[in-house]
């Protein structure tokens, strides 16, 4: 049985998550149907922009994602500083972006004036939605609905797209959260389904990439906060260039014909984190399957 997902994500433990969704009809997601040869690969930029899209209206930033042919990975960090932060005004609008919300908040939006109980009615609303707009299953039912409806209406079909529940491991510090983003963005080298991480369609490190060639981060994903200091900015504690060396140093470990050689110029990044080379190289195959719902040097006998 399926913990709760209140006791797998918990911001008293850490703000970042990595989830996973499948599909049930398994190679009709974004691959090709065989038996009748239709293919469903723009699915997939469904599935990217729809992702992209979410994280502007949630307190959510993506950190790294890969939609792959039968399901896709994300992982997501919540800023809950953003969310307090907001007005009364923005909550409402960022919720109507997603839903109709009520006939007080529609009046609100309006710039119709409200009397003292509406108001106080409204901002309990208002306190609710503000909850949701940080919750990582909102975010996770948002993007799979959207893309359930789009992909039954176009099969000509209804019924379940998804399967029931996504998958999610907390990563409880820097050392898991530097793995399973790079985990991520290797996924289409694992699958063969790319020879290199700029050439991974669908990806946030070929978005990172491309960003970087210009001597910029992208603005849809977050940003790299450079090495841990004081005072540390928000971000994944990494430098750019280090996560974008590793990334491609572990890329080309994985292939076939390079299987267990390890390049002698290790990224740095590595020695930072006290990562042994060969234990990382393990960790880019098995990440999903090492490890269940928490990852991170607080789990003891479950250590990254």
């Amino acid at each position: 049985m399926g913990l709760p997902r209140k006791s797998l994500i918990s911001l008293e433990a850490t703000p970042y998550y990595h989830c996973v969704s499948r599909c049930v009809r398994r190679a009709f997601l974004c691959g090709k149907d065989e038996r009748s040869g239709r293919c469903f690969e723009h699915r997939r930029q469904w599935i990217e922009d729809r992702l992209l899209e979410l994280a502007e209206v949630f307190a959510l930033d993506i950190c790294a994602y890969a939609v792959m042919s039968n399901h896709y990975h994300v992982v997501l960090h919540i800023n809950a500083a953003r969310a307090e932060a907001w007005t009364l005004r923005e909550v409402v609008d960022r919720w109507h972006q997603l839903f109709k919300g009520s006939s007080l908040s529609q009046r609100f939006a309006r710039n119709e004036a409200l009397n003292g109980a509406e108001l106080a009615r409204l901002e309990e609303m208002a306190a609710e939605w503000r909850a949701r707009l940080m919750d990582i299953s909102w975010f996770m039912r948002m993007l799979n609905e959207s893309i359930a409806r789009q992909a039954n209406q176009e099969d000509g079909c209804t019924g379940r797209f998804w399967e029931g529940r996504f998958k999610s491991q907390a990563l409880l510090d820097e050392r898991a959260l530097a793995a399973c983003m790079a985990y991520v963005d290797l996924n289409p080298i694992r699958a063969k389904m790319a020879d290199t991480p700029e050439t991974s369609d669908h990806t946030s490190i070929q978005r990172r990439i491309s960003a970087a060639r210009d001597g910029k981060q992208p603005q849809e994903l977050f940003p790299f906060a450079g090495n841990p200091r004081e005072p540390m900015p928000i971000g994944p504690p990494f430098q750019l260039q280090d996560y974008l060396e590793l990334v491609d140093w572990s890329g080309r470990c994985l292939r076939e014909d390079k299987r267990g050689a390890i390049d002698e110029q290790l990224p740095p990044i590595l020695e930072r984190l006290q990562i042994d080379p060969r234990y990382w190289l393990y960790l880019n195959r098995n990440f999903e399957s090492r490890f269940k719902s928490l990852v991170g040097c607080a789990l003891g006998a479950q250590r990254l």
